[in-house]
C-alpha cells in the first residue's frame, strides 16, 4: 500500500501542477479539499481521471465516490481493493 501511496501523490501533484510540494508534504490522513490540501472540485474531476486511466476504476453514482476522496490513505486503499 505505501507504494500505491507515493504513486498517487506523484500522479496528483503532477495532473494537478502543484509546483513546490513533493510527495513528503502530503500528508498521508489529511483531508484532501478544504483544510488540508485545499483541492476543488475541478481538482476531483482530475482525480477521477487517474483513477480512470491508471488503475480502471470508475464511480457510477459521484456520491459514492465522496468518502474515498477524503484523504490520499482512503484513495489508496480503495484503489489497492479495486483496481483493474
Amino acid at each position: 500500500m505505501e507504494a500505491t501511496i507515493l504513486k498517487l501523490k506523484e500522479q496528483i501533484i503532477s495532473a494537478l501542477n502543484l509546483e513546490d510540494i513533493t510527495p513528503n508534504d502530503i500528508d498521508n490522513n489529511a483531508p484532501l479539499f478544504g483544510e488540508g490540501l485545499g483541492l476543488d472540485s475541478i481538482d476531483a474531476l482530475e482525480i477521477t481521471l487517474i483513477l480512470e486511466k491508471e488503475y480502471g476504476i470508475r464511480f457510477a453514482n459521484p456520491a459514492e465516490a465522496k468518502p474515498v476522496f477524503y484523504s490520499i490513505a482512503t484513495l489508496a486503499e480503495y484503489v489497492c481493493k479495486n483496481k483493474k
